[in-house]
């Protein structure tokens, strides 16, 4: 039976973003798992750096729902982490979609719980803005539909909006931030002080400066200007979202921002239409098969869902407009409805801490040895690799321990486990120069990097040139 409201709710030119935005989210939920199982226990597990169970025994109240508010375990974070990976490779493959529109719904819900779960008693090391981007979104696309109805606008509008809050936010947070952005000289710093370089971004800062700026003027265009597109159906929409997505891309290209920018990429395609991608690419079809009406129960959830968003984001858009704009900041327990942004100041100069150990009794005159981090520079020969979407939380964390963040709840008890020669821990690097054997001293020391030039790559084959600032960490031992 087709309801009058139908007219309206159902968006049957919009299939093919569908299709993207729900194995999109589901392919970076892959991910997220992925990355969970592999680094949460040296991190937060029993015998992590910041252990979970002690978490639980000092906070009476946590910050939100989590599965391990009474309990955690390894074993039970591992249960979690590899049915979030199963449920979301299904998504990725299309199954649950191909049911009733509930099906998918309760795939990313299950999604968003387990992953929420695990965010709560993250601590430090989950405390990133693509963490919340990334439960935000699990939860609003799984009221997208399956393939038995059209997809409903109001969902498609919250997505939207969701690209408006990151975008327009980010674009206002460095606007009201740094004057960098402002006199448009911010690229000047930001490809070599940003906090992981990859391959390009070498390339990218030794661009000429007028092309600095020009990227300066593009990135305010695209996020304090074409936000406000994206909310006009059809063609203009559409090519809005094509900006978004290239300006993402050439982050993408340029860094290591974990499943930020293609998280961003993949919501970006919410108001492209199926006959402006027909247009585009004449292969791709008009009528991908879906259903013809909805159910009005369906359409009944979907609404009460869209007002239930609406609400919870009345903070995030007040806080768009506040002198005092909050970066990242979750107003609800259920963390939706989020303010985002990045990068309101550029730092300047780059300050790398470098971990390192000997096997030498007399910590004064002994022969140091370096731990290589697998994304963070240390080696000056060695040309910065490409991790994201994948995110090395270890590495990023070291990133902000350089700038002068506090981090003695962690790094010290990091540089125990590299004395006790803790293998879980070990992982989590690039290279162990004991090979698995102990130590007897490790210190921390703080350098000052850039990346070389032209010439002196040419004359020395380096990547960065660095100075020494300093001691950082003392010399630390077990044995007294």
């Amino acid at each position: 039976m087709e309801w009058p409201i139908s007219h309206w709710f159902d968006a049957h030119d919009y299939e093919f973003a569908r299709l993207v935005l729900q194995r999109g989210v589901a392919a970076v939920y892959v991910v997220a798992f992925l990355s969970t199982a592999a680094q949460f226990r040296p991190l937060l597990g029993e015998r992590g750096l910041l252990p979970v169970p002690e978490l639980l025994e000092r906070a009476r109240h946590l910050r939100g729902p989590t599965l391990f508010r009474w309990r955690y375990s390894d074993r039970m974070l591992l249960v979690v982490a590899w049915t979030g990976v199963a449920i979301a490779a299904s998504l990725v493959l299309g199954l649950p979609q191909l049911g009733p529109p509930w099906v998918p719904m309760l795939a990313f819900l299950a999604l968003w719980f387990l992953y929420l779960s695990i965010v709560n008693v993250g601590q430090t090391f989950y405390g990133f803005g693509w963490e919340m981007l990334l439960v935000e979104a699990g939860f609003t696309v799984a009221f997208l539909g399956s393939d038995q109805v059209p997809p409903p606008l109001p969902v498609l509008v919250l997505v939207v909006w969701l690209v408006f809050r990151l975008e327009f936010g980010a674009g206002m947070i460095k606007m009201r931030g740094d004057r960098v952005w402002r006199d448009l000289t911010a690229l000047y710093y930001h490809h070599e002080t940003q906090p992981m370089p990859n391959p390009v971004s070498r390339f990218a800062h030794l661009l000429p400066k007028p092309i600095h700026r020009l990227e300066v003027v593009g990135n305010h265009i695209a996020q304090l200007v074409v936000p406000f597109l994206l909310f006009v159906p059809g063609w203009v929409g559409s090519i809005a979202a094509l900006v978004v997505i290239a300006t993402q891309l050439w982050l993408v290209i340029s860094g290591n921002f974990a499943w930020l920018n293609v998280l961003t990429i993949v919501l970006a395609f919410a108001p492209i239409t199926d006959s402006f991608m027909h247009a585009v690419i004449p292969a791709a079809p008009l009528d991908w098969g879906s259903g013809t009406t909805s159910p009005l129960w369906w359409m009944i959830v979907v609404g009460i869902v869209t007002v239930g968003i609406l609400v919870l984001s009345w903070p995030a858009l007040r806080n768009l407009f506040s002198r005092r704009q909050l970066m990242n900041a979750a107003f609800n327990r259920l963390n939706l409805g989020n303010a985002y942004g990045a990068f309101g100041s550029v730092t300047r100069e780059r300050y790398e801490v470098v971990v390192e150990g000997t096997r030498d009794e007399n910590p004064r005159s002994a022969e140091w040895l370096e731990y290589e981090f697998k994304g963070k520079p240390g080696d000056v020969r060695r040309t910065p690799r490409q991790f994201a979407p994948y995110h090395l939380r270890l590495d990023w964390l070291m990133w902000f321990l350089a700038l002068g963040s506090p981090g003695e709840q962690w790094f010290i008890p990091f540089l125990a486990k590299l004395l006790e020669a803790d293998r879980t821990t070990l992982r989590l690097l690039r290279r162990d120069p004991f090979d698995g054997e102990r130590p007897r001293w490790v210190r921390a020391r703080l350098y000052l990097y850039r990346f070389s030039t032209r010439e002196e790559k040419r004359r020395t084959g380096a990547v960065w040139v660095r100075e020494p600032v300093g001691e950082y960490a003392r010399p630390m031992s077990l044995r007294r």
